[in-house]
This record gives structure tokens, sequence and C-alpha cells, in this order.
């Protein structure tokens, strides 16, 4: 059994660190709210870590998933971070979605620990967490991804290997600028529909017998009909993560139109106060402009 580390412990990462416990390896476990840690390390054998340099002094792998690229660098390279006492030949792999640019910073101080370094976000929101269904595209160094394989096969069935450091996120952030788009679109559209009185499940199950179906609105739509925005993928995040690409996209000298309007849409959603819902959410600033509501 493995020497595994897992950090932060929220809506996808507690159900991944609880696949690693319940495979029998060791887990040294940290979030921001300790309690967390306690109560997860109590499903086997876990510990609960103080800080992350005490994750670190404890494993030969760790991963971790936070919120943003502030707080990847904090549990990292800031003081009590990862790196002050990091194994030789660790392997550390970032679920989180960050800035690319942040990410490939973070690796080369790892790199200078000989330590070895991943980004590896991961795709399949709350579901596919609790599920060990995730989906992981992986940047960096394809032999230390091999040796950590083992580790990311307990939380997910689909991996993708993308090149070089930062290159799992520059397909995260591609995949989560057209989920969003889809979402958009669908927003748009089925408002449209609805205040033009067209039923929302009639609408819906023509979607899914053309040309227009979508994977993402076949799931996401009942939980609009049913007015239920409790969150799998939260909207302040993917927000965070379009904007990401716009970033990109403006450093690669790739024009996002698009993109642009949703990330404004997502901002809107924002500002009416469903930050924390899921990003579905999103449909209720267009009916509360259009003046209806899309429901059963």
């Amino acid at each position: 059994m493995a020497q595994i580390g897992f950090l932060g412990l929220g809506i996808m990462g507690a159900p991944m660190a609880q696949h690693l416990l319940k495979a029998g390896h060791e887990v040294a476990l940290w979030s921001h709210q300790g309690q967390k840690a306690k109560d997860l390390a109590n499903a086997g054998k876990g510990t609960a870590c103080s800080s992350p340099k005490e994750v670190a002094e404890r494993s030969d792998y760790i991963f971790y998933c936070v919120g943003n690229s502030e707080m990847a660098r904090a549990i990292t390279v800031g003081p009590d971070g990862l790196l002050d006492r990091v194994r030789k030949g660790c392997v550390i792999a970032d679920c989180s979605t960050i800035a690319p640019a942040v990410s490939r910073e973070i690796g080369c101080a790892f790199q200078q620990k000989d330590a070895n370094f991943l980004d590896a976000p991961c795709t399949g929101s709350r579901p596919g967490a609790e599920g060990a269904t995730l989906t992981f595209m992986i940047g960096g160094d394809q032999t230390a991804f091999e040796r950590a394989k083992p580790y990311f096969e307990i939380m997910g069935k689909l991996f993708y290997y993308c090149g070089g450091p930062g290159q799992g996120l520059q397909a995260k952030l591609t995949q989560n600028l057209v989920l969003a788009s889809i979402m958009e679109a669908f927003a748009e559209g089925i408002v449209l529909a609805t205040k033009g009185g067209i039923d929302p499940e009639l609408m819906l199950d023509i979607l899914n017998n053309s040309a227009a179906k979508s994977g993402l609105i076949s799931y996401k739509a009942p939980f609009i009909f049913a007015r239920d925005f409790r969150t799998n993928f939260s909207t302040k995040w993917m927000a965070k993560d379009v904007g990401m690409a716009l970033e990109t996209g403006k450093a690669l000298n790739v024009p996002l139109p698009v993109t642009a309007v949703t990330e404004q849409m997502l901002r809107a959603a924002i500002s009416e106060g469903h930050g924390d819902d899921d990003f579905c959410s999103l449909i209720q600033v267009i009916e509360k402009w259009a003046g209806v509501e899309v429901r059963k």
C-alpha cells in the first residue's frame, strides 16, 4: 500500500480522497477546514495533518484539488507548503483547474527539489468524483504519470496524456469553454421556446433526437425544469475557468467572441446571487430579462 497525500476536501476532493482510503492506502489529509480532514481520516488509514508541509513529510504521491491559482500557490510554494518537506522523487498531481502559467511556475519549483509535478485537471463534477468515473487530462513528465497512474485509476476511468507541463490544463480550459457556451446557447434557446409557447420537455425531446443533442443538456435540463440548482459545478468556478480560457486566447492571439459573451453571462449570474449555485443557474438571468420561467 502506498503513502499518499490529498489536500482540498471540497465537493470534488472529499470523495476522491475517500476512494483512496477505501482502497486501503495510507492517506495524509489536509483541508482549510481541519474538521473535514479529521472526519475523513476515520474512514480508513487516514491521518489528518495540520499543514500541507506535514502531508509532504508523509507522502510519496500527493494529489490536491483546490479552487484557484492562489490556493494552489499557497499550499505548494507558500509558508508551510508542500515544497518545504517534499520527498525526493515524489509525484505531485494538481487536479485543480488553474492558470497554465502558474502551474508551470509551481512545477519548476518542485523540479528543483527533485520532485515530479503533473497538472492533472479532471472533469465529471460531483457525480464523477463520487462514482470514481472522472476523466483526467495530464500534462508533465509521462514517466511520472505512469508511476502515479494506479492511484489515478482509483479515482477515475479515462486518462488523456496531453503533453508537457501545462498541457493538461490547456485541454481542460478548452473543454470548459465548450461546456459553458453550450449551456448559454441552451439557456437562450429554451427560454425562447418557452416564451413562444413550446413545452420545455417537448423542446428537450426534440433536441435530444436531433443534431443539436448534447450530453451536457440531457443531464442538466431536468434539474433546470425542476428548479434544482444545487451545485455539481458552481457558477463562480465556471466563470473562473472561462475567464482563464479568454486570457489564454489573448496570449495566443486567438479570438473567442462567443466565449466572451458566455463569460459575461456567468458574471451576470454571479451578480444576481447565483455564484455558489450550479452553473446551469445562469438561465435565471435570461429568464428574468425575458419575464418567463422554464419549469415542468
